[in-house]
């Protein structure tokens, strides 16, 4: 259990990447946890676009937004600390025209997935989902929810407490590490 908590406490958002490929095993790994995530009624609403030739991840990392918190000079991935690969998180409208709840639940799969393997991630909702559709080659059935970002981070993130009434926006430390405020357990639980 122990291992599983330190596992969901590194697993914090990553912007900043190595410029190093994920191998086609963890690749394989991340997809498969999608795969196995819960899914209301057993729908399985969901499917997966793959991005991983160059040019693509370049087009792709030009149609997104990153780090609504921070300064665009601060927040947005540089050249040569992009990402290395983006999924695609697709919804099939004929399954479910609803699955928000499937798709977090895979999207949690995969990205700890990746962290168990040293590959950090982004969650990216922030993006042109029109022109990606387009560049998905998306069914008029069909609806992107969000692309997911992936690579070996460069830089670190750590979890501090906020006090209650503190500003939970995440910052950049002096090493330009992430820092993200989390509200207290006890702040945010109530017990009947």
């Amino acid at each position: 259990m122990e291992d599983i908590m330190k596992l969901l406490e590194g697993r914090r958002t990553y912007r900043r990447f190595k410029q190093h490929p994920v191998p086609k095993e963890v690749l394989d790994e991340i997809l498969m946890a999608a795969r196995l995530a819960s899914s209301a009624a057993n729908r399985q609403p969901l499917g997966y676009v793959v991005v991983q030739n160059e040019e693509k991840v370049k087009e792709v990392f030009s149609h997104t937004r990153w780090a609504g918190a921070l300064p665009p000079e601060l927040g947005q991935p540089r050249e040569g600390e992009r990402p290395v690969l983006f999924i695609g998180v697709v919804e099939n409208t004929d399954i479910n025209p609803d699955c928000d709840t499937d798709a977090g639940l895979a999207i949690a799969n995969m990205t700890l997935a990746a962290w168990n393997r040293g590959v950090g991630s982004c969650i990216i909702g922030a993006c042109n989902k029109e022109k990606l559709s387009e560049l998905f080659g998306l069914s008029e059935k069909q609806k992107l929810h969000t692309v997911v970002a992936f690579g070996y981070p460069s830089h670190a993130s750590r979890i501090v407490d906020l006090d209650q009434g503190g500003d939970c926006r995440y910052y950049l430390d002096e090493k330009k590490d992430y820092v993200v405020p989390k509200r207290r357990l006890s702040d945010i639980v109530k017990y009947l």
